[in-house]
């Protein structure tokens, strides 16, 4: 299935049929499964026989939606995982040790950053954080030896990108793991591992689900790095997959290039709308003529993506009011943290999901009180412009 395209490996790939050859993929819900013998027993859990024996070491479903991710993220290898958070902690507690260095750029999601910045820390790992867009700081930062490399590509909420080739040849020489959260820009239109990657994460809870009904997450690797530390990790900790997202993961993935497209296009016409707005300061997409990154974005991505980041013209003493009156005016676009879905959402993160970051931290990364973050859905993007207009017509007065 390797040497299929792309939209047919998303609707035929990994499809582990059952003995009654059912055309959709087989849901097993089941914690455990039977041995005909006590000594298939014994050699199972010696790993002298593969073979499925409990859900928390792997599951038909599950397994089904791993293959398909790693032939869709031309992995050797993919590990499913309770949440796209599980993945990113397994990835890192799996593999590093007290006395480890990590080495980020710090424009993460809030939890990600809480991660490589409150937790690691308590177990002895050294983590350094850079300006991610800036290679003058990697180097310097690689200049001594370290065991993981992280990074979003585009970072939420900006959309900062990081050039993953040049990052990955600088992590490489320092002995590095270079891990990739790959969310905002989806396998459809990024492929990190071809571009040096080690390691790629994904919250399968955004668009990869698409329609905001179950959590999970991914880890795509080589068949060494999952052998030696996710598959014992994920075994002994557990934070499994379970079957019933699997599956609807599953279903999820065979619309995904149809959605992710469909919703690139109407983030364009959103952002040329913007541009035109006197409202409107500051915008962060991927492939606007506007935006400083737009070589990297050529040379790494597909296209831009369906999220989007704006600024509100307003007074700075107003940022705040002005923003909450915009977003409470909206009327089909909904305020939610949640992206990736059918659905058009929309967040404050100043207040949601950077909240916890310090004032001086929020300011380096450019998140202000009147910078809002837009998921783009599958509605039709006039109607998701009226409303917009509306509400920035409604909105309370600069």
């Amino acid at each position: 299935m390797n040497k299929k395209k792309l939209s047919t490996n998303l609707i035929r790939a990994g499809i582990n049929r059952s003995k009654f050859m059912e055309t959709s993929d087989p849901l097993f819900l089941t914690s455990g499964f039977i041995y005909e013998s006590a000594e298939e027993a014994e050699k199972s859990f010696k790993e002298e026989k593969t073979r499925f024996m409990y859900s928390r070491f792997g599951n038909p479903t599950v397994e089904a939606f791993q293959k398909k991710m790693a032939i869709l993220e031309e992995a050797e290898e993919c590990w499913g995982t309770a949440t796209g958070m599980a993945a990113l902690f397994t990835i890192f507690m799996s593999y590093l040790k007290a006395g480890d260095r990590v080495v980020s750029s710090k424009a993460l999601f809030g939890s990600c950053h809480h991660i490589v910045t409150k937790i690691l820390p308590r177990f002895g790992i050294e983590t350094v954080l850079v300006d991610g867009t800036d290679l003058n700081q990697w180097e310097k930062a690689l200049k001594k030896k370290t065991n993981i490399v992280f990074f979003e590509t585009p970072s939420n909420p900006c959309l900062d990108l990081v050039d993953i080739k040049e990052v990955s040849n600088l992590a490489h020489k320092v002995g590095a793991l270079v891990v990739v959260d790959n969310v905002f820009a989806t396998p459809i239109l990024q492929k990190p591992l071809n571009h040096g990657a080690d390691i790629v994460m994904y919250s399968a809870t955004k668009h990869i689900d698409g329609q905001g009904r179950v959590l999970g997450g991914a880890i795509l690797a080589s068949k060494k790095f999952c052998k030696n530390y996710v598959k014992p990790f994920i075994r002994n900790t557990g934070p499994s997959l379970s079957p019933f997202n699997a599956w609807i993961l599953l279903k999820g993935i065979e619309t995904l290039e149809l959605r992710v497209n469909r919703q690139t296009k109407s983030a364009k016409d959103i952002v040329k709308y913007l541009k035109q707005s006197s409202k409107i300061g500051r915008i962060y997409y991927p492939t606007d003529s506007g935006f400083l990154q737009k070589q990297i974005t050529k040379k790494q991505m597909i296209d831009g993506g369906s999220i989007i980041s704006f600024e509100l013209k307003t007074l700075k003493e107003k940022e705040k009011k002005v923003t909450f009156s915009f977003l409470n005016k909206l009327k089909l676009t909904e305020i939610s943290n949640n992206l990736g879905d059918s659905k058009t959402l929309i967040t404050h993160p100043y207040t949601t999901t950077h909240h916890k970051l310090t004032s001086d931290e929020k300011i380096s990364l450019r998140i202000t009180k009147n910078l809002v973050r837009l998921s783009v859905g599958l509605e039709d993007s006039i109607d998701i412009i009226e409303d917009i207009d509306n509400a920035l017509k409604k909105a309370e007065k600069k």
